[in-house]
């Protein structure tokens, strides 16, 4: 029998507890720092890696969040640097300019949201990742300028040259010697331990500043106040807070009670100790998971909501194992009943977002992919939509709302394996609905769609991206193969790692059979990739792993299911029959924005 370990619950030794960071306020002499004049914090042209965890309640131009050498005079190292919501590196060699990097911008970030940040050299190549998306590579042989006689030469400052609250940080690690990412990566799930090669590692604390992994001192300076805060005035030495990156709302600051600290099992009724011995450290409804890609044959696929007839709209999920054939089975419920419905998912969660119930609402609940069960509470939508459609990939999902009071073009964004409320992510290049989606481990894409109330006449071809990871407009990406220059709407899409797959949809009142792809990493049009069995007016977004997709198909009132082989050409498959039609949302937790 298992052991019900104690330390899982209260979070003193969980696996996934990150348990603390330090909060920075708007002092620009308040910062941490560390003691000696060590030569382990000279980088000059060593490898290395720095990693963080940040998170800020505000945009501003002059914050600098590490920084190596001089603090606060001359051409300084500001690894990260910002200018609004751009994250940026300074870095200089000869101390008379920033000739290695000079605003080199990595990404963007978010406020109220957590981010983790890299930087690593790697012989002369540098690389900025920012939640593991590679932002910016540059070359430079020159070696790291250290050395100033401002406080002690060879040091590292943590959070200076504020004029604005630069927010809380956690995790900070320093390795030397190695460049622990040189592509594309899942950023850590878990609290930052101690390697051979770290130098530092800081800000994991929930209650001491100075806190340290390896044994350094830290010092935090107060810009000659005293240590304690004033609340007031938001002044002083950094603060230790249990905000912290698994909670997106925070942990409370003032008291250690049991629901603050350590695991909350909220977001479920119980769960079973003989399945379940050794639960997981952290607020179970909102921990995060693990990354692992789930295999082809095992990947499983979740279609919910939809309506039948149409004025009836249905609360079930039904899943299937996308690598067999054969119908879909019972999964569970909604939270509500709706119709016009869409959705995303990672490898462990499933998200199911907006539609008609019968108006549009702003409902978003999620499911655990590999379980059977109904849905729990996630948050809302910032309004009230219908018709949209969803991409994701790992971490975080991206939703064109479509039909939110008018054809929107507005883009919300949710992270996935936390709960919460989504938030503004950007605009499609053209207001509409009734499009398709699918994404790869970096992009989202939407395709096709509605632009105003005549179907006609008023459709389109374009297909449009976003990068997933940052909060942008969107890029157009080309035009689909669907519709021709007169456009489609109604179209359903999918994808692996490589293609993005469009399918069906209804142009100027003709149904299509047509299938096209796309090459996710690539800009262009659509290309012939095969039919479906028949025209079809909809084909709603399907599910996916790394072999075979399969696309709902609506007729009005068709509940087929057919399935494609994606990295070859030719038609659709029969797969087996689903007890929903119109308007599914289709998911799963093997599709191509998983890596």
């Amino acid at each position: 029998m298992g052991i019900l370990r104690a330390d899982r619950i209260t979070g003193l030794g969980g696996a996934n507890a990150i348990k603390g960071s330090v909060f920075f306020n708007r002092s620009a002499s308040s910062f941490l720092r560390t003691d000696i004049d060590d030569t382990n914090y000279v980088l000059g042209t060593d490898d290395f890696t720095l990693e963080l965890w940040h998170n800020t309640p505000t945009l501003d131009t002059t914050n600098g969040l590490i920084m190596f050498g001089p603090g606060g005079y001359g051409y300084y190292n500001s690894l990260f640097h910002f200018s609004g919501a751009d994250v940026q590196m300074y870095i200089s060699s000869n101390g008379t300019s920033w000739d290695i990097a000079s605003g080199t911008k990595i990404g963007e970030r978010v406020v109220n949201t957590w981010h983790h940040y890299a930087l690593t050299r790697e012989g002369n190549t540098f690389r900025g990742f920012i939640d593991g998306v590679l932002g910016a590579t540059f070359t430079s042989s020159g070696a790291i300028r250290q050395g100033s006689s401002e406080f002690n030469k060879n040091q590292i400052i943590i959070g200076h040259r504020i004029t604005t609250t630069l927010g809380h940080i956690s995790n900070f690690r320093y390795i030397k010697g190695r460049a622990l990412y040189t592509a594309a990566f899942t950023p850590p799930v878990g609290e930052l331990e101690v390697t051979s090669d770290t130098i530092l590692l800081c800000c994991q604390s929930p209650s001491n500043i100075l806190q340290e992994a390896t044994g350094k001192t830290l010092i935090a300076e107060a810009g000659g106040s005293s240590n304690a805060v004033s609340a007031a005035e938001n002044v002083g030495p950094p603060v230790a807070s249990r905000f912290t990156p698994n909670s997106p709302v925070g942990f409370s600051t003032t008291t250690d009670a049991g629901s603050q600290y350590g695991s909350t099992f909220d977001g479920f009724g119980n769960f079973a100790t003989s399945t379940y011995m050794v639960p997981p450290a952290g607020n179970t409804k909102e921990r995060f998971p693990d990354f692992k890609a789930v295999p082809a044959a095992s990947a499983r696929g979740l279609f919910g909501g939809g309506a039948q007839p149409f004025d009836t709209k249905l609360n079930l999920i039904e899943f299937i194992t996308i690598s067999t054939t054969g119908n879909a089975q019972d999964f569970g419920d909604l939270t509500v009943a709706r119709g016009a419905i869409f959705g995303c998912s990672s490898n462990v969660r499933g998200v199911f977002a907006g539609g008609a119930s019968p108006s549009a609402g702003n409902t978003i609940d999620f499911v655990t992919i590999s379980t059977t069960g109904d849905a729990n509470d996630f948050g809302d939508l910032t309004t009230a939509a219908r018709n949209g459609s969803g991409a994701s990939n790992s971490t975080r999902g991206v939703f064109a709302l479509g039909q939110a009071g008018g054809y929107s073009d507005s883009i919300d964004f949710i992270t996935i394996f936390t709960g919460g409320n989504g938030l503004n992510f950007g605009d499609l290049t053209q207001s509409r609905d009734q499009l398709g989606s699918c994404a790869s481990t970096t992009r989202g894409l939407f395709a096709g769609g509605l632009i105003t109330p005549t179907p006609s006449v008023n459709l389109t071809n374009i297909i449009d991206f976003v990068t997933i990871s940052t909060t942008a407009k969107a890029t157009d990406f080309g035009d689909l193969l669907q519709g021709g220059s007169n456009g489609v709407r109604r179209l359903g899409g999918l994808s692996n790692a490589i293609r993005g797959l469009f399918a069906g949809g209804e142009s100027t009142g003709a149904q299509s059979n047509i299938i096209s792809f796309i090459t996710m990493a690539t800009t262009g049009d659509a290309q012939d990739f095969g039919d479906l069995s028949a025209a079809v007016t909809q084909a709603d977004n399907g599910a996916s792993s790394s072999v075979r997709g399969v696309f709902h198909l609506t007729s009005p009132a068709n509940t087929t299911l057919h399935y494609v082989t994606i990295n070859t050409a030719g038609n659709s498959t029969d797969f087996g029959d689903m007890t929903s039609a119109s308007t599914v949302a289709g998911m799963s937790n093997g599709h191509g924005g998983l890596g």
